[in-house]
């Protein structure tokens, strides 16, 4: 029979053992070794079973083990010590608070003149990869998450994040018996997570509710994840309150239809900000000062804030109009975009969203038209049908960037349409480099083995806060040293990976009499490259297969074999990936190859943790550009695994030869797709034949393959600091959330509505603006040529119309031309107003223009709306520039 109600019955901890149930609530022991091996302690085998999980632990461990353990003083001893560290952890000065400076201080520790550091941040993400007893996550962006709030903890940023509890997570994967991928999505009790419920001070469930079409509401509640010191507030609308179309808005991630997915991301966006209204209210945690989106999905938050701030005086509000309010929340905002390709967007349908926010339903008062105005796709090539979410996060954000330098590249030429007349490259979008968490990822052994150069608390300090350039201690650490600790994770992995495919051949309805030849599947002693991520087809899981004789050659070899593990999952809508996954285990599945390559199902957490140790090589070989970051790699060289990838992403920027090998990119515009992936297939088999597997298997006179184990010296001394999560969440707070909290506060009511109004000013006058004439006061250039050193002397003649001098700036723009005349590498030059306007309104503008360079050197000039208040003169998409018929142009010829 099945039970009609399910609950969880937990032990009462005796009075001496009640610190393990803080220690287990917080999420710290996912990346704290001593928390962890203090739980294994309380029960071996039930730490196993339990997956490793606390919570679990402890509501199984038997009554009689508890009472034993209260009694045992060594045991309470470790306990003390434990807690006592967390409680430092969490109440102890951190980065943040010895370099955040006091307010109106005109500097803040090494970000120079960001301002202090906001007082709280609100991180929004649609998922948070924190640990596998959370499954919450479904690939990079999530896993990127979880990080981004360990790194924040780690560093004392106080930090709020925002998510959505999906009762079914992501789907679990395995395999038929002809490996076609099978997806599982099992409940998950929130009782049986590491979680509490938020609760009013009468102990009451607190609840944020949405207004829906037709007089219904979407009610949620609101757990707690607690990840060190930053809460992790997850709504849940599994709730009595709903009807059934309601409860199950949290069913699944990225599941569902449109509505189903548009349901979610308001209740992530608008849904979001009410928790966090709740938390602080509840808890005294400081308001957020500054927003940040994490990718579109939750984009609907600043929606929410312009509600807020135009809430009449009487009801706690600013009473702003929209645009004012808009401004207001755009001051605070930062938008962070994932998304290489327009297809990786979320678009809705115009009416579906209109009919959810018009009236009668949610954020009543805020004009749909200005809502649908923000998802406009009003470049060439947009549809006008539909709603852009990142479109509406640029707009929403007064600061934005990607994850990697040329990810914010291509970015700005991807949304370069919402800011026409600029180039690419000055579209305000910037870029922070991904980084991963370096305690959740590191090996215990690798960890070990640093500490033991430098010791293990500078060992802990250096992975979290990230701030050295390099790691020079990794440079003593003896080669036999390196070596031993390759050997021995290569083993653990070995051992794991019998293990997991074991459990999966029994899955896929194999008898154990069939899977004797598993105990010698892979060779500690063999080159083992990892490959392991989610399954879109730019990732190209199976260009490994392009030439499958060539492949088992390499993985055959008598002399120089190479062994392949192979994870990942395939969206389940996604049947293209699906028969990606399923050409790759037929591969793997044949007697000849199947001792030396290896696909693991249901990629997650628990396993990446002991593959990246595990793999010598770690590759990727994506389409480039459509890899924004791609972190697992970085994960991998963290643990003295080299990177083998494509030029995309990271690796783009970071790649040295000593850090591993760059995969030669077949991209040119007459390659076609066939081509290109035979092409860099083949170079792939030669990379590894002529030069990877040589080296590694090249041994000196005492046994040891020096020029590989140097490999992986420089990568943990020259790579393993700038892939950290600490370096990343720095380089957010001092380059993106200080600037956005300076500017919040900027704009009290006043300001907004100030900037509000010279923004309509200035684009109703913009029309009228124009470059009626420019000269270079400097005949050698008249001539078309100028000396290296000189310097021109420009004047331009505009028309401003109802425009003032102070509400504009107007530049001389130059550089190098190519044969078009088209300027890179750009200089821009202020140009000042001479005198007042003449008879018929046109102004003056002189300066000099600095020749700095030789050969085809080009100028023109261009006005742009200037204020004080702007983060970027781009902020308008609003230029003027010359006509071809005004002044001189550009291709003034240096010698």
């Amino acid at each position: 029979m099945k039970a009609i109600r399910r609950f969880t019955v937990r032990p009462v901890l005796p009075e001496p053992l009640r610190p393990l149930s803080e220690l287990a609530r917080n999420l710290r022991w996912s990346w704290h070794t001593e928390t962890r091996d203090l739980f294994q302690a309380v029960d071996p085998g039930g730490w196993k079973a339990s997956g490793q999980d606390p919570v679990r632990l402890l509501g199984a461990v038997p009554a009689t083990r508890l009472a034993e353990l209260a009694g045992d003083r060594r045991f309470l001893r470790r306990l003390a010590v434990v807690a006592g560290d967390l409680d430092d952890y969490l109440h102890g000065r951190r980065w943040y608070q010895q370099h955040s400076a006091p307010q109106g201080a005109a500097g803040s520790g090494s970000g120079g003149d960001s301002g202090e550091f906001p007082s709280a941040v609100a991180y929004f993400s649609p998922e948070f990869g924190v640990t596998a007893a959370l499954p919450q996550y479904s690939g990079g962006l999530g896993i990127l998450a979880g990080d981004h709030l360990k790194a924040a903890s780690d560093l004392g940023v106080p930090l709020i994040g925002v998510g959505l509890l999906y009762r079914h997570g992501y789907f679990r994967q395995s395999l038929s018996r002809d490996g076609w991928q099978q997806e599982h999505y099992p409940v998950l009790d929130p009782n049986e997570l590491p979680l509490r419920l938020l609760r009013e001070e009468d102990g009451a469930p607190c609840r944020i509710a949405l207004t829906l079409p037709g007089g219904h509401a979407l009610h949620a509640q609101i757990w707690i994840a607690q990840v060190g010191r930053v809460p992790l507030l997850m709504l849940d609308s599994d709730v009595e309150e709903n009807g059934p179309g309601e409860r199950n808005v949290t069913d699944r991630l990225y599941g569902g239809g449109s509505e189903h997915r548009l349901l979610q991301e308001m209740l992530l966006g608008i849904g979001g900000v009410r928790a966090v209204r709740a938390y602080c209210r509840l808890t005294g945690h400081p308001a957020p000062e500054v927003f940040h989106t994490n990718e579109g999905h939750a984009g609907f938050l600043g929606l929410e804030r312009i509600r807020e701030l135009g809430l009449a005086p009487k009801e706690g509000g600013a009473g702003l109009d929209f645009a004012a309010a808009l401004e207001a929340v755009r001051a605070g905002t930062v938008f962070t975009t994932h998304t290489p390709v327009p297809a990786g967007i979320d678009r809705f349908d115009r009416e579906l969203v209109a009919r959810h926010f018009g009236d009668g339903a949610e954020l009543d008062g805020v004009p749909v038209d200005r809502i649908l105005a923000l998802g406009r796709e009003t470049y060439p090539g947009g549809d006008a049908r539909l709603f852009n979410m990142a479109v509406m996060g640029l707009r929403l954000a007064q600061r934005a960037n990607g994850v990697s330098t040329l990810h914010g590249s291509v970015s700005r030429a991807m949304f370069a349409g919402l800011w026409p007349g600029f180039d690419p490259q000055e579209v305000p979008i910037t870029s922070i480099t991904n980084g991963v968490h370096a305690p959740t990822w590191i090996a215990p052994e690798v960890l070990r083995l640093g500490a033991r150069q430098i010791g293990l608390g500078r060992a802990e300090d250096k992975l979290a806060v990230g701030a050295a350039e390099r790691w020079d201690a990794a440079a003593d650490i003896p080669d036999a040293d390196i070596w031993e600790l390759r050997r021995e994770l290569r083993e653990q992995l070995v051992h794991e990976v019998r293990r997991r495919l074991h459990a999966s051949w029994r899955q896929r309805g194999a008898g154990a009499a069939e899977l004797g030849w598993i105990d010698s599947v892979l060779d500690p002693d063999v080159l083992t490259v990892g490959f392991a991520r989610r399954v879109p087809s730019y990732k190209r899981l199976t260009l490994m297969l392009r030439d499958r004789e060539r492949l088992a050659e390499l993985l055959l070899h008598p002399t120089r074999p190479v062994q392949i593990v192979v994870a990942g999952k395939a969206h389940p809508a996604d049947d293209s990936g699906k028969r990606l996954v399923q050409e790759l285990v037929r591969f793997a599945d044949d007697p000849a190859v199947r001792h030396r390559i290896v696909f693991l199902p249901d990629y997650g957490m628990g396993m990446a943790q002991k593959l990246y140790p595990g793999c010598d090589v770690w590759l990727n070989n994506p389409l480039r550009p459509l890899e924004a970051c791609g972190t697992s790699g970085m994960k991998a060289a963290l643990n003295g695994c080299l990177n083998l990838s494509v030029l995309d992403g990271w690796w783009d920027e970071w790649f040295e030869p000593d850090f591993g090998w760059a995969i030669p990119t077949a991209d040119g515009s007459a390659t076609d797709e066939e081509r290109r992936d035979d092409l860099e297939a083949a170079a792939l088999y030669k990379l590894v034949e002529e030069r990877i597997a040589p080296r590694f298997y090249d041994q000196g006179a005492d046994g040891l393959p020096g020029r590989w184990i140097e490999m992986v010296r420089r990568t943990l001394t020259c790579l393993g600091p700038k892939v950290l999560a600490g370096r990343m969440v720095r380089e957010y707070v001092e380059r993106l959330y200080a600037p956005a909290a300076q500017a919040h506060r900027a704009l009290d009511a006043d300001a907004a509505r100030e900037l509000a109004a010279w923004k309509a000013t200035v684009r109703e006058a913009w029309p009228r603006v124009g470059i009626d004439h420019v000269e270079a006061l400097d005949q050698s250039a008249a001539a078309g040529t100028a000396e290296l050193g000189a310097t021109l002397s420009l004047r331009v003649r505009v028309t401003l119309g109802t425009l003032r001098p102070d509400d504009v700036e107007v530049q001389a723009v130059a550089g190098r031309v190519d044969s078009d005349d088209t300027i890179g590498d750009a200089d821009t030059f202020p140009l000042k107003p001479a005198g007042g306007p003449d008879l018929e309104g046109r102004w003056v503008y002189e300066g000099p223009l600095a020749l700095d360079r030789t050969g085809p050197f080009g100028y023109t000039v261009r006005i742009l709306p200037a204020h004080r208040l702007l983060a970027s003169s781009a902020d308008l998409g609003l230029v003027a520039l010359p006509t071809e018929a005004v002044g001189e142009g550009a291709g003034v010829l240096m010698r």
